[in-house]
């Protein structure tokens, strides 16, 4: 018997994902919670075999849940559930040491043959986004640029950033120019987009 958890934060989803595992004789679910701080207690309570999780939880979202699970209890797999299907998001999960990662509009009978292939050790990947995950560009913003890009999505201006990284408010529209620039982007907002599509932020 495969013993699952499923964490999912919207009560709909979860129930209608633990509904489809329990309908396999082979997977019982041994518990589910609707945030990311509760994952580790209760992987730690259950002793679950796969721990299935959404990339989107509230307080600790789930690739950082699923790292936290690969180093403190390595004996339970994970297999992360996505609606955000971004080369990003999986380069994320690859280095979380994931086990899996399906995205959510998959076939309903991809899930329990997921849960199976992970519980056996085995890695399962969306084979189109592992490709477009492989082909995507390595980020080409300096450690400096992303920091000020990660200032700019907080909402910080160029004064408000100068005085964080004790630059002058001239040196970061350089900077912000440069990031636009560097990542073929439109303007600053669409640069932000990039980078968190890209995995880069």
């Amino acid at each position: 018997m495969i013993k699952v958890l499923v964490a999912e934060d919207m009560h709909i989803v979860r129930g209608a994902l633990v509904a489809l595992l329990r309908l396999e004789a082979d997977i019982e679910v041994v518990a589910e919670v609707a945030d990311g701080d509760q994952i580790l207690a209760a992987a730690r309570a259950a002793a679950p075999d796969v721990a299935v999780i959404d990339v989107d939880m509230p307080h600790k979202d789930g690739l950082t849940a699923a790292a936290e699970l690969h180093e403190l209890l390595p004996e339970c797999r994970t297999l992360i559930l996505t609606s955000l299907g971004t080369p990003g998001t999986l380069r994320r999960a690859l280095a979380a040491k994931v086990g899996g990662f399906l995205l959510k509009d998959a076939p309903a009978g991809e899930l329990a043959g997921a849960v199976r292939e992970v519980a056996a050790g085995r890695r399962v990947l969306d084979g189109n986004l592992a490709m477009s995950a492989w082909e995507s560009v390595d980020c080409p913003l300096t450690k400096h640029e992303l920091e000020v890009l990660r200032l700019v999505a907080t909402g910080a201006g160029p004064e408000d950033i100068a005085g964080q990284l004790h630059l002058s408010a001239g040196t970061v529209r350089n900077y912000l120019t440069t990031i636009v620039s560097k990542s073929k982007a439109r303007n600053r907002v669409d640069a932000i987009r990039i980078a968190r599509e890209s995995g880069w932020l």
